[in-house]
């Protein structure tokens, strides 16, 4: 039951109805939005619901006796538990079966075929996002930055909370458990303002994702040698606004979702590809795991503090586990490689500007130094992403050679797949004011004409979706 199904809104049609009828009776509200939030993972896969209940009961658990508990020594011992079963459940559903495949591929450049036990298990949807989110409870009670949560069925909610669960934003304990204490209170202005924002994350998805995506991005990457050079570097680009309007546009209707739920989320993208460097870029794209993997994995080995060797070895490790919790294949790491690599040399380069007193003031730059670093960051990007489209190296190395060609016949870029591609990349390249100004204007009309406008965007969605809903692309995560 994905976002962009009819299936869909027909059950969040229900569930809005329904959470607002019992917004007096505070306990029935909650345990009706955990039910349904049960429901909508339980049609991805039904079988894995005792998975997501247990993950949660074990953190819950684990917890509150962190916050119990006095002794430094105990304390520590319950939260390394929390790490273990988390990420070795992460590691069990996730990097067994890669991993056997590496023992696999070593064993075989010896010449030895072994036989090994893999699962050949279905990843179960969006196990990368609640097992982050449910640990990050754990780690804060241990910090004392979260107080533990008072009620089970209340923290079982915060993991599974049907607009965030299968693909983020991943929401910290302290920003989302305390808005299910309170009774929300519905505002009209807020609502159209949650369904602009739904209809945009459509528009991205349906119309500009899944067409570059069904007519372009999947027959380059699929077979490469077939595609001239224009046409390759047409599908690289695609593939950049793909995934970006794949993402953003999930996001954005789960931010609206939950918004007409009473619920706020916070923002997980800011135009990314308007970066200057690749910090500004992860500063901006995925928001919500780029200052998780801050805050629990980059400051604790040290973040930015101590020699520049330290620093540069911080982000590497930071990205190559980046690349790895994106997905469990080799393509994913080198993906993650090369931007720890990008993100080091940006700092090193920091650090030598300051060596040599020079202030990075970014209101200084000139606008070619600006549009320059903007072009930069966006190629740097782009080339990253056609190791993670790719199956396999093989098939990077395929796309990146046809670009080596310099062949310019184009019989595949048709005029609709050119359009999609311009308004992706327009779109995003537009003053941020203009989409708030639009939003507001949106929210300002009587309801009557925002009827009609959604009618029409509806109408819109229906002639341009394909003839089956595609996944999201992190789906797969």
């Amino acid at each position: 039951m994905a976002f962009n199904t009819l299936n869909y809104a027909w059950f969040f049609g229900c569930v809005f109805l329904v959470s607002w009828l019992l917004v007096r009776l505070r306990l029935m509200r909650l345990l009706f939005l955990l039910v349904a939030s049960y429901f909508f993972y339980g049609n991805f896969a039904w079988y894995y619901l005792p998975l997501i209940l247990a993950s949660s009961s074990v953190d819950y658990w684990l917890g509150n006796r962190i916050a119990a508990c006095e002794d430094p020594k105990r304390r520590k011992r319950w939260l390394i538990v929390t790490v273990i079963v988390n990420l070795g459940m992460l590691g069990f559903f996730k990097y067994w079966d890669f991993g056997l495949d590496t023992v696999a591929a070593a064993a075989q450049s010896f010449g030895w075929t072994p036989s090994l036990p893999y699962l050949r298990l279905m990843l179960p949807i969006g196990i990368s996002f609640f097992t982050f989110e449910s640990m990050s409870y754990v780690i804060d009670v241990y910090r004392g930055t979260t107080k533990p949560c008072d009620s089970y069925w209340k923290y079982l909610l915060f993991v599974a909370f049907f607009p965030h669960l299968v693909s983020g934003p991943i929401v910290r304990p302290r920003d989302l458990i305390p808005q299910f204490e309170r009774a929300p209170v519905f505002d009209e202005v807020e609502g159209s303002r949650a369904l602009f924002l739904i209809c945009v994350g459509l528009f991205k998805k349906v119309v500009i994702s899944d067409y570059l995506s069904v007519n372009l991005v999947d027959r380059v990457f699929n077979n490469p040698i077939d595609y001239s050079a224009l046409e390759t570097l047409a599908g690289i680009y695609g593939y950049a606004v793909q995934i970006y309007c794949d993402f953003s546009g999930y996001t954005d209707i789960a931010i609206g979702c939950a918004a007409l739920l009473g619920v706020t989320f916070p923002i997980n993208f800011n135009s990314p590809y308007k970066a200057m460097n690749l910090q500004d870029f992860w500063n901006r794209w995925h928001i919500s795991l780029s200052s998780w993997l801050r805050d629990y994995l980059f400051l604790p080995l040290g973040g930015s503090i101590g020699s520049t060797a330290r620093t540069v070895r911080n982000f590497i490790i930071l990205m190559l586990l980046g690349g790895l919790w994106h997905g469990a294949a080799w393509h994913f790491v080198f993906w993650g490689l090369l931007h720890g690599v990008g993100l080091a040399a940006t700092f090193v380069y920091w650090m030598w500007l300051q060596e040599r007193g020079i202030r990075r003031r970014r209101r200084k730059l000139s606008p070619l130094r600006r549009v320059a670093g903007v072009l930069v960051t966006f190629h740097y990007v782009c080339l990253c992403w056609v190791f993670f489209r790719a199956d396999s190296f093989a098939k990077a190395w395929a796309v990146l050679k046809r670009l080596t060609t310099l062949t310019l016949y184009h019989p595949n870029l048709h005029p609709w797949v050119l359009a999609a591609l311009a308004v992706g990349l327009i779109t995003h390249y537009t003053p941020d004011d203009w989409f708030e100004r639009a939003r507001a204007e949106f929210s300002s009309l009587p309801g009557w004409a925002q009827g009609v406008l959604l009618f029409c965007v509806a109408v819109l969605l229906r002639e341009a979706a394909t003839s089956q809903a595609v996944p999201f692309v992190y789906f797969q995560f």
